[in-house]
């Protein structure tokens, strides 16, 4: 008889992407109206499509440098630099997801913990997991604010880092300067890290210029990527910012797990700078601006300022219940204990075309009463 063989003891901790268990039962409904994941509705701009359709015919298909090519990095840092962000040097990673699975394992010994914005973006808790960390969460409800008693009452003496998501994911909440600026004297005064998410930095709906974690501190690590901001999610292309000690760190990790970054999506981003979004940006903000006026008669929503979510407030309380109503009416939205220690809340993501958007919102409204 064969000896039983047993998987390791962190994926027993893992949880499967919730948002993929909906997002798998809506491809089965062709008819559906699919709300569930956070992939852009417009597709990569021609001229970044013909860029790597070129470098593919002319051989450009090696490894290149664990760091990323010259092209693109210039690139980054001429336009991190514009924007004023602090750093002393630059990783080009496998999308932001890769980004973060690096940075935990720069920071992360056994048993450390890291703190992050509770509600929060499905892959936080799983990568510190993995990374062997243990994840604290920090309660922002009812308005998604971050809060000074909220941070010091989960810091002990392991704690490692604050990670954050701005503009967030699944909330659209855009954290205010002094917000930024009480996380990083936190981090400051405990000797602790801070790893900002800012993948949807392109996609912000308030007057005031983007505040990056970046223009508060001189340490932070800032991640980003070009999978939202150019429709490139499936390219797997992201970047992040920090110090010298922390891109090193981070480097020597990607080395022995990603190699390199895809040769071919980093030649054809060199262009995505140049490309002007802001057509698509004024559209996501005119989606954000009609589902918040649809719905906010008959749901409590905080009224999203960035990234292309919504998250609101389930009627009585109970998403799951809400959820499958929805399910019934091939309407298919994610449940907020996805993202949350709670279940009271529910995401849309209106990266949708509009008709569908439309029907959809109508369901939702219907079967709210």
């Amino acid at each position: 008889m064969p000896t039983t063989k047993f998987l390791s003891t962190r994926i027993q901790e893992i949880r499967p992407s919730g948002i993929r268990k909906i997002f798998d039962l809506a491809c089965q409904f062709p008819d559906g109206l699919d709300l569930s994941i956070g992939n852009p509705d417009f597709d990569v701009p021609e001229p970044i499509k013909n860029e790597a359709i070129f470098q593919i015919k002319n051989g450009f298909n090696q490894y290149v440098s664990t760091r990323g090519i010259d092209d693109l990095r210039q690139v980054i840092i001429k336009h991190l630099e514009s924007r004023k962000v602090n750093f002393e040097d630059i990783l080009i990673t496998s999308g932001t997801t890769g980004a973060l699975y690096l940075a935990m394992l720069a920071i992360i010994s056994p048993g450390d913990e890291i703190l992050m914005a509770d509600p929060y973006f499905v892959a936080y808790a799983n990568v510190i997991i993995m990374c062997g960390g243990i994840p604290k969460i920090i309660n922002t409800y009812p308005d998604f604010k971050l809060r000074e008693d909220a941070i010091l009452s989960q810091i002990t003496s392991k704690t490692k880092a604050i990670l954050i998501n701005n503009p967030g994911n699944p909330t659209g909440f855009v954290y205010s300067t002094e917000e930024l600026k009480l996380v990083a004297e936190i981090a400051d005064k405990h000797g602790l890290h801070v790893v900002s998410d800012e993948v949807y930095d392109k996609f912000v709906y308030v007057n005031e210029p983007f505040v990056s974690m970046g223009n508060i501190t001189t340490d932070a690590v800032v991640m980003s990527g070009f999978s939202k901001s150019t429709g490139m999610t499936g390219w797997r292309l992201g970047y992040v910012s920090g110090t010298k000690e922390m891109i090193d760190a981070m480097a020597t990790f990607q080395q022995y797990s990603y190699v390199c970054a895809n040769s071919v999506t980093q030649k054809a981003a060199v262009l995505a700078f140049d490309v002007d979004m802001s057509e698509y940006v004024k559209k996501y903000k005119a989606r954000r601006d009609f589902v918040y006026s649809a719905l906010k008669d008959q749901f409590n929503i905080i009224k999203p300022e960035g990234a292309f979510y919504i998250f609101p407030e389930a009627p009585g309380g109970d998403a799951e219940a809400f959820i499958n109503k929805a399910i019934e009416h091939k309407v298919f939205i994610i449940p907020g204990n996805v993202f949350s220690e709670r279940n009271t809340h529910f995401r849309i993501s209106y990266a949708v075309n509009d008709e569908k958007l439309q029907k959809a919102v109508d369901v939702l409204k219907k079967i709210s009463n």
